[in-house]
C-alpha cells in the first residue's frame, strides 16, 4: 500500500492469463510468474482468472483436477503470495468438497471456488460461485452451487468476490454491500461473442453499488471457445481506471478506499434504497 495525499491507496494487479484447457501444471506455472511478477512491481492484491488451472471449458477434467482448499494448488499460491508479499486471489479453482472437512454447506460434490490470500500466506476468503451457468455448458451440471457471502478486510478495502455469470445477479451484489463490501473481485472465463454483456454488466455492478468492480478473465481458445479477455478495473463512478484487450496481459491500477466513501457521501443513492 502506498500513500496519496495522506491517504492509504492500494495497488491492483489483474493476471488475464492465457488459460490452456487441461494443462493444470503449465496454467499453475503462469500463475506462479504471475505472483512473482506482481512483487516485484509492487502489486499489493493479484487476482487471478476463473479455473485457471484446469480451464472452465474443459469439464470432463473437473473431478480429476479438484482438490480441497489444502490442496497442494492452493498450497503453492499461499506459499508464492508469502514468498513474493503480494496478496493473491485465486480465481477459481475446482474444489473437491469431501476434502474441505466441516467448512463446506455440502458434504459432497464440487464446487467453483476462489480463495483470497493475505500477502502473509493467510487464507482470508472463500467464495463458490452461486450462479452455475446452464446455457452451452455443463458446469450446472457437475458443480454445486454456493450459498454464502464473504467479505475480507485487506488494504483498505472491504474486498468481496462474485465469479463471471454472478454479474448477471444484481442482488448477490446488494447482498456483498450490505456485508460493507467496497471492492468486488469477478474472477471469469467469458467468452466471445458476449463483449457488451460483460463491459455494461461490469459496469452497472460499479454504478449501482458504488463501489470498485475489477473483473479478471481468462484469454486464449478453447475448442470452439474465445475467451475475450478485456480485464477491467472500474471506480464507484463507473470510470474505466484500467483494461486490457483479448491477448494475455497484466493490468494494474492504484484504487483508493477514500474514493467510494467520497462518490457515496456526494450521490447518496444507496441511502434512498426501498427494500
Amino acid at each position: 500500500m502506498t500513500e496519496s495525499d495522506g491517504a492509504s491507496t492500494l495497488t491492483l494487479g489483474l493476471a488475464q492469463l492465457e488459460v490452456v484447457a487441461g494443462d493444470v501444471a503449465g496454467n499453475l506455472e503462469r500463475a506462479l510468474e504471475a505472483i512473482e511478477r506482481a512483487g516485484s512491481r509492487g502489486v499489493d492484491l493479484l487476482a487471478l482468472p476463473e479455473l485457471f488451472t484446469v480451464g472452465y471449458f474443459a469439464f470432463d477434467l473437473y473431478a480429476r483436477s479438484a482438490e480441497g482448499l489444502e490442496g497442494p494448488t492452493l498450497e503453492h499460491l499461499a506459499g508464492a503470495a508469502a514468498e513474493h508479499g503480494v496478496a493473491v486471489l485465486a480465481g477459481t479453482v475446482v474444489e473437491d468438497l469431501a476434502e474441505t472437512a466441516g467448512e463446506t454447506p455440502a458434504e459432497t460434490g464440487l464446487a467453483n471456488t476462489a480463495v483470497l490470500f493475505d500477502a502473509d500466506g493467510n487464507r482470508r476468503l472463500v467464495y463458490r460461485k452461486h450462479h452455475l451457468f446452464g446455457y452451452d455448458s455443463a458446469e450446472s451440471e457437475r458443480l454445486v452451487p454456493g450459498e454464502r457471502v464473504a467479505v475480507a478486510e485487506l488494504g483498505g478495502f472491504t474486498v468481496g468476490v462474485t465469479t463471471c455469470y454472478d454479474l448477471r445477479f444484481p442482488a448477490l451484489y446488494r447482498r456483498l454491500v450490505d456485508a460493507g463490501a467496497t471492492l468486488a473481485l469477478v474472477p471469469s472465463a467469458w467468452p466471445y461473442p458476449r463483449v457488451e454483456h460483460w463491459e455494461t454488466l461490469s459496469r452497472a455492478r460499479a454504478i449501482e453499488n458504488q463501489c470498485y468492480v475489477a473483473t479478471i478473465n481468462g484469454s486464449g481458445t478453447m475448442g470452439e471457445t474465445t475467451l475475450l479477455g478485456r480485464s477491467s478495473v472500474y471506480d464507484p463512478w463507473g470510470v474505466t481506471v484500467a483494461s486490457s484487450g483479448d491477448e494475455p496481459a497484466f493490468v494494474t491500477a492504484t484504487i483508493d478506499p477514500g474514493r467510494v466513501e467520497r462518490v457515496r457521501e456526494t450521490f447518496p443513492a444507496l441511502r434512498d434504497r426501498r427494500e
